[in-house]
């Protein structure tokens, strides 16, 4: 049964919020982001596409936007992220990705707000990054800064990003990498590659010193 947007995007408000609001956050390197911003820097956080369920806590008086899919799945997350108060460039990398790119541009130039994306959405392969957040941070201008979210106890799903669910009440460390300007000259090919190595590279090597992998527990439910 298809339910219209409309009526069940208020209640999945609510949910989240209360589910956000139970989970112990600790943030790592913090303090830059927030510097730069005050600064009037724009930044591009960069994050992998199971970890983005507290996506909140990372935003926390950021002004934001993000790129959301065309799908009907899609369009509940957007009107979500809508009442949250952020704003959203639809389409992905197999629908609508060049207009995507263009509209968080726009929105990141015009309307002064820092873009959010996964880099390795929206089907993946898992963990690895696309030039996209590159070549949007180069257009724009704005520094890239990677972002991993680390959930102490999260329900793991059967997808292909093995989505992760914090579990209500557990904890859930928020590690910054340094925000840092790709340095390209122009958008040639072989530059883009090597700054996407980059990032992947910053991506890879962020931790969280006193955790070496998150408990989690497998889900029985099928994702995406």
């Amino acid at each position: 049964m298809n339910i219209p947007p409309g009526l069940v995007c208020p209640l999945i408000n609510v949910l989240y919020r209360l589910w956000c609001s139970s989970l112990r956050v600790v943030q790592t390197g913090r303090e830059a982001p927030d510097r730069l911003d005050a600064e009037g820097r724009l930044q591009m956080f960069c994050l992998f596409h199971d970890e983005l369920f507290t996506l909140m806590r990372v935003r926390r008086g950021l002004r934001v936007a993000t790129v959301v899919s065309r799908s009907r799945d899609g369009e509940y997350l957007a009107r979500l992220l809508h009442s949250l108060g952020l704003k959203t460039a639809r389409g992905s990398s197999s629908r609508g990705g060049l207009s995507a790119l263009k509209g968080m541009e726009r929105l990141m130039r015009e309307d002064r707000r820092h873009g959010v994306i996964t880099v390795d959405g929206p089907v993946g392969p898992r963990h690895i990054v696309k030039q996209g957040a590159v070549v949007l941070a180069f257009r724009v201008p704005a520094l890239l800064v990677p972002v991993r979210l680390f959930p102490r106890r999260a329900v793991v799903f059967n997808s292909w990003d093995r989505f992760q669910l914090p579990l209500p009440f557990s904890r859930v460390d928020i590690v910054f990498g340094t925000p840092y300007a790709a340095s390209l000259a122009e958008l040639d090919p072989s530059e883009v590659e090597r700054e996407r190595a980059e990032l992947q590279k910053r991506l890879n090597e962020l931790r969280v010193a006193d955790v070496d992998r998150p408990e989690t527990e497998p889900a029985s439910l099928q994702a995406g």
